[in-house]
C-alpha cells in the first residue's frame, strides 16, 4: 500500500510517498519545498501574502507529483505557523479548493506524540529515558519517553523561525543577543526544567531539520565527506557538536554560506539552533547525541502501519 504523507511546517513543506508492507516501509519519493510561512507575520500570528501563495503553490506542485504514483491514501497535517495564524483555517481551505486535498491542523501536543514515533521507530531507544528535541520554525517539541512510551511531552513557541524575527541578531551574532536568548529560553522552557528533574536524563536525541545539518556539519568538519549514508541514527561525538557550534553561532552569514554542509535554507536559522541545542545539552548536563532522520512523517507511517496490522 502506497501512501503520501505531507507535513506543512512554518518553514518548509515534506513529502514523502512510501510502501508500507509487513512492519517496515520503503521510501519511494521524498522531497521538500521552502515555503517560510512565517515571513513577516510569524510573531503577529498571520501568514502574509506571499508565504501564503507559496504554500498554496507549494501544495498544487506535491498534488501533481502524488498523481504520478499509485498512492492510496493522502495525510496531510498543518503545525505551528498555521495552526497559530488567523488566517490559518483560510490557508486549509485554499489548499483544498487547489488541490482537494485535505489537511489536518494538529495541537502541539499531537505534533510531539507523533515526532516520538518516528524518532521510536528510527533510533535504538532503551528502557532509559531520553530527551527527544524536534527544532521547527515555529514551534520546538520536547518529548521525555523510552522504548515503550512517553513519559512527558510539550510544544514550545520557541520555533527558529519565531526567534529569529524576535531576536534579529547582528551579523555575526552579538554577545548580549546570545544572553538574551538564553535567558529568554530558560524563562519560557520552565515546565521543561521542572519535569526533567524527575528522570535520569544522559542523553538527546536530536530530531531531523536541524540535526540533520549537524550530522553534515560533523562529516565535513571531521570526515571529509557527510556521514549521512542513508541510516536513520547517527551518534555524534559532543565535543565535535560544540566545536562545530562555536564556530556556526560566531560566523558571518556569507561564512555560512560557504560552509560545507549546510544547505541555503538552514543559513539564517543555524545559529538560533545551535544555540539552543547547547542550551539544552548544558542545562541537563547530556553525555550522548543522536541525530534521527525521521520525524512527523515517520511518526505518521508508524501509526498507519499499525492501524493496517502491517
Amino acid at each position: 500500500m502506497q501512501v503520501a504523507i505531507i507535513d506543512l511546517g512554518t518553514n518548509t513543506f515534506n513529502l514523502l510517498i512510501a510502501e508500507l508492507s509487513h512492519q517496515s516501509f520503503k521510501k519511494i519519493f521524498g522531497t521538500r519545498i521552502a515555503v517560510k510561512l512565517g515571513e513577516g507575520g510569524i510573531n503577529s500570528g498571520f501568514i502574509a501574502d506571499a508565504p501564503f501563495q507559496r504554500g498554496v503553490d507549494a501544495m498544487i506542485e506535491y498534488k501533481k507529483i502524488i498523481n504520478s504514483h499509485s498512492v492510496h491514501t493522502i495525510s496531510a497535517f498543518a503545525t505551528s505557523a498555521i495552526r497559530s495564524a488567523r488566517n490559518g483555517q483560510l490557508f486549509i481551505e485554499a489548499v483544498k479548493q487547489h488541490t482537494g486535498v485535505e489537511v489536518e491542523m494538529i495541537s502541539g501536543d499531537r505534533e510531539a506524540e507523533l515526532i516520538y514515533y518516528g524518532n521510536r521507530l528510527a533510533t535504538n531507544m532503551t528502557d532509559a529515558p531520553s530527551l527527544i528535541m524536534d527544532i521547527g520554525g515555529g514551534s520546538t517539541e520536547f518529548i521525555i519517553a523510552n522504548k515503550t512510551g512517553v513519559f512527558w511531552k510539550h510544544s514550545f513557541l520557541l520555533g527558529a523561525a519565531r526567534l529569529l524575527e524576535k531576536f534579529k541578531p547582528e551579523n555575526p551574532i552579538g554577545e548580549s543577543t546570545i544572553d538574551a536568548l538564553r535567558n529568554y529560553l530558560k524563562q519560557e522552557l520552565q515546565p521543561l526544567f521542572t519535569e526533567a528533574k524527575k528522570y535520569p536524563l544522559t542523553e538527546l536525541i536530536g530530531s531531523s531539520g536541524a540535526f540533520d545539518s549537524v550530522v553534515d556539519l560533523v562529516g565535513y568538519a571531521y570526515h571529509a565527506e557527510t556521514l549521512n549514508t542513508g541510516q536513520t541514527e547517527y551518534m555524534i561525538q559532543l565535543d565535535h557538536f560544540k566545536a562545530i557550534g562555536k564556530k556556526i553561532i560566531h560566523s558571518t552569514t556569507e561564512e555560512r554560506m560557504q560552509t560545507k554542509g549546510l544547505i541555503a535554507m538552514r543559513v539564517d536559522m543555524i545559529v538560533i539552533s545551535f544555540l539552543f541545542v547547547t542550551l539544552i545539552v548544558e542545562e541537563f548536563k547530556l553525555n550522548a547525541l543522536k541525530c534521527s532522520t525521521y520525524s512527523l512523517k515517520e511518526g505518521v507511517i508508524a501509526e498507519l502501519m499499525d492501524k493496517h496490522k502491517l
